[in-house]
């Protein structure tokens, strides 16, 4: 009878928040997408689909990677409607942890559902697993139409691009032993083993979709400490592995295009002192990415990006370096050069118990940026927060 009272309490919506509401006038929504429970809910993604319907997925169970019980879950928000969906079953590997899903739609209007299975419950051993469909509009859960892992091989080019990239890197500047082995050459040994750089590489933030096509899906390795991109050139039938990220600590990259072509991915920083968020660059539509720099953005767990239709970019994340108590939305008008306007969708004080982080970010044709991340206040209350803002507001 608890197992039953407990599953019960985790379908109920909630539109509700405990905490004081933002005063902000650029929010125009802000909303809980079930009611708060005990269960770990995290790495959200929200897509809009075509009939004005938007779909919400997250990872909810025990506990992550060592709680076999942990599956993708999600919630509709009909069109016209004021409250959430309760939440339904979106995908669920038989004996293993299933995290951090990414939902997204091909320039066909098909829609996928990418997320990780968690095999030997060490993120080192994750792999790709994606489901499609084109039957979505209905009320509840998608009709899954197919399904398969996504398997990607990096071949010697990973191993040589590691070792280019590192050799280009400036040195590290923390303190040296002569009997303590490098970081970058620990790093440039693991990337010759061919079975570990085929698995472990996870999702975490929404592809970049270019104008002909061609989709991005930016992935990264707890292992390698480092972060990869999933290209397809046929609409998502099919996978290629870009030249890895390379950097010390560049994870969970999100991408942005630029007018000349350029792709920019920000990355959260896994790396050495000082905290900050990761730069690098592609001109080459995905394929290479030049060594990772740190810029002077303040990070621990979260970093989404999105060129607005204005052709602003907005950024949002944890700008802090001690906690996730803290989400901050920035706007830039020169392309991320500069970052001129801001405002704390989240802003609890240090040693709160509130935890903001793993957002996802979209615009839709209305001009309203929508945003989902994780919501925690408690030992107890974890949930999904959906926020809607208007950012010609922050202007």
């Amino acid at each position: 009878m608890k197992r039953i009272a407990i599953l019960l309490i985790t379908l109920i919506p909630f539109t509700g928040l405990a905490q004081k509401k933002n005063t902000y006038n650029s929010i125009v929504k802000e909303e809980l997408i079930f009611t708060p429970q005990h269960e770990h809910s995290h790495g959200s993604s929200i897509v809009a689909l075509p009939n004005g319907d938007f779909l919400a997925a997250w990872f909810q169970g025990s506990g992550e990677r060592n709680s076999d019980d942990v599956r993708i879950m999600g919630a509709r928000l009909e069109k016209g409607k004021n409250e959430w969906s309760l939440p339904f079953l979106m995908a669920d590997t038989h004996g293993l942890p299933d995290c951090n899903p990414v939902l997204f739609l091909n320039n066909k209007g098909k829609l996928f559902l990418v997320w990780i299975a968690v095999q030997g419950n060490q993120w080192e051993g994750s792999i790709l697993r994606t489901r499609t469909t084109t039957d979505y509009s209905k009320s509840g859960a998608p009709v899954w139409e197919w399904q398969d892992n996504i398997l990607i091989k990096p071949g010697n080019e990973f191993v040589e691009e590691i070792a280019k990239k590192f050799d280009e890197l400036p040195e590290l500047e923390h303190g040296w032993a002569g009997y303590a082995p490098l970081y970058d050459n620990l790093i440039k040994e693991a990337s010759k083993n061919k079975v570990n750089r085929s698995i472990g590489w996870m999702t975490r933030i929404k592809p970049l979709i270019l104008e002909n096509g061609r989709i991005i899906l930016p992935l990264y390795s707890d292992g390698y400490n480092l972060s990869i991109c999933a290209i397809s050139d046929d609409d998502g039938e099919t996978w290629k592995a870009s030249k890895p990220i390379v950097g010390r600590g560049p994870i969970q990259p999100a991408l942005a295009l630029r007018k000349n072509g350029d792709i920019v991915a920000y990355m959260r920083d896994s790396g050495d002192a000082p905290a900050r968020v990761h730069k690098s660059i592609s001109k080459d539509n995905g394929e290479s990415w030049s060594y990772t720099v740190k810029t002077d953005i303040p990070n621990t767990a979260s970093v989404e990006l999105q060129v607005l239709q204005d052709g602003r970019w907005a950024f949002f994340g944890n700008d802090i370096t001690d906690g996730r108590y803290r989400l901050v939305l920035m706007l830039s008008d020169d392309e991320a050069e500069t970052w001129k306007w801001k405002e704390y969708i989240e802003n609890d004080s240090k040693g709160s118990e509130g935890s903001y982080s793993y957002p996802c970010l979209i615009q839709t044709e209305d001009g309203l940026v929508h945003i989902t991340y994780s919501y925690r206040t408690g030992v107890t209350e974890k949930s999904i927060k959906h926020v809607v803002v208007n950012t010609d507001k922050i202007k």
